[in-house]
């Protein structure tokens, strides 16, 4: 079968997923028009199938190219939408976005999918829950210094970090009072216009039930 043709720049996305929230929220600093078409990777729609043959969420239709895994797609945006820039111009301090990135997904994004992938009374869970919160908590610090992270202006950092953050209620997590700095941070994040255009239904509901 083939697949239809967009005029508008559709992205396949999960309106539950950290990674697909990522996106959505560079899409929404940007002020990009885009079709979002809810989709999870378990109940994939015939067109993503066509498009992505791994059939990962979010996947990306731009025309004629077809990108999918978070960070490409995040900077992908960033250089089709220039204005404003969520990466550094210069090469050391984008390799250093770029690194922290990596770290967050290893460190803390792997702690989360331990805690959502397993079941609530497992030690596994418990023991993932504290390395997040004491990871998040070490680093307390460096969220006190700018009003973004290490920056005065939203990067693709911050959109990594955000949505995590967002989700540590659901994760049962509460950091302790030495992570204020943190607390400060999301607050600061969470109440930027970008942020609040960026999240789904499903996802307001996580502080909703609070």
């Amino acid at each position: 079968m083939a697949v239809v043709k967009r005029s508008v720049m559709t992205l396949f996305s999960d309106p539950d997923d950290p990674y697909c929230h990522q996106v959505r929220f560079v899409l929404a600093i940007k002020g990009v028009v885009v079709d979002i078409v809810n989709a999870t990777a378990n109940e994939a729609s015939e067109d993503l199938l066509e498009l992505n043959p791994y059939n990962i969420l979010p996947t990306l239709v731009d025309r004629d190219l077809t990108i999918y895994q978070a960070s490409i797609i995040m900077e992908y945006l960033d250089e089709r939408f220039p204005h404003p820039p969520l990466l550094p111009v210069y090469p050391v301090a984008r390799a250093k976005c770029r690194l922290m990135m990596f770290r967050i997904n290893q460190d803390w994004y792997s702690q989360m999918a331990l805690i959502t992938q397993n079941s609530e009374d497992n030690d596994v869970v418990v023991s993932a829950r504290q390395a997040l919160s004491d990871s998040l908590t070490k680093l307390a610090p460096a969220f006190d210094d700018m009003p973004y992270f290490l920056s005065n202006d939203l990067t693709l950092v911050d959109c990594c970090i955000a949505p995590l953050l967002w989700r540590l209620p659901a994760l049962g997590i509460e950091l302790p009072a030495r992570a204020k700095p943190v607390e400060g941070y999301a607050n600061r994040v969470f109440e930027h216009d970008a942020f609040q255009a960026s999240l789904t239904e499903m996802e307001r509901e996580i502080t909703e039930a609070e």
